[in-house]
C-alpha cells in the first residue's frame, strides 16, 4: 500500500492557505466541489489550531478512496483532550473543533499527540466484495 501523499506546512499565518491550495492540487478532480469546500474548511481549522497551539513542524496528509476522504493535521506538540466546551454565541474564535464536529463524518484525536483527524464519507451506494450493492460502509 502506498504512503498517502503529505505536506510540510509553514508555522505562520500562511499555513492554512498553502493546505487548502494543496488539497485543491491534489483532489480538485476527483472530488465534487461541495466535498472539497467542507474538506478545505475543516482542514484550515485544523492546521490553524497547529499554528496557535502545536508546536514544531506541522504535517499535512491526505488520503482518498471510493468511501472517504481522510484527512490529518500532525504537530510536535504534546496534544491535547478532545473535549468540546459550551461557548457563548457572540465569542470571537475557539470554534474550530465545533464547526469539524458538525461537518465531518468522523473525527478524532490519536491519544497523547497532536495528531487530529477528519473523514468526510463519500456519497453514493456502497459496493460488496461480491461487486453487488452493499449497506455496510
Amino acid at each position: 500500500m502506498n504512503a498517502p501523499p503529505e505536506i510540510e506546512l509553514p508555522r505562520g499565518l500562511e499555513a492554512a492557505l498553502q493546505a487548502r491550495r494543496w488539497l485543491e492540487d491534489q483532489y480538485a478532480t476527483a472530488l465534487a466541489s461541495n466535498e472539497l469546500d467542507t474538506a478545505k474548511l475543516l482542514t484550515s481549522e485544523l492546521v490553524n489550531n497547529a499554528v496557535l497551539h502545536g508546536k514544531g513542524a506541522i504535517m499535512l496528509r491526505a488520503a482518498l478512496d471510493e468511501n472517504r476522504l481522510l484527512v490529518e493535521v500532525i504537530d510536535e506538540g504534546s496534544g491535547f483532550e478532545r473535549a468540546l466546551g459550551k461557548r457563548d454565541f457572540e465569542k470571537l474564535g475557539g470554534w474550530g473543533l465545533e464547526i469539524v464536529e458538525a461537518c465531518s463524518s468522523r473525527w478524532g484525536v490519536h491519544e497523547g499527540t497532536t495528531h487530529v483527524w477528519f473523514e468526510l464519507e463519500r456519497p453514493g451506494p456502497r459496493v460488496g466484495a461480491d461487486g453487488k450493492p452493499s449497506l455496510e460502509d
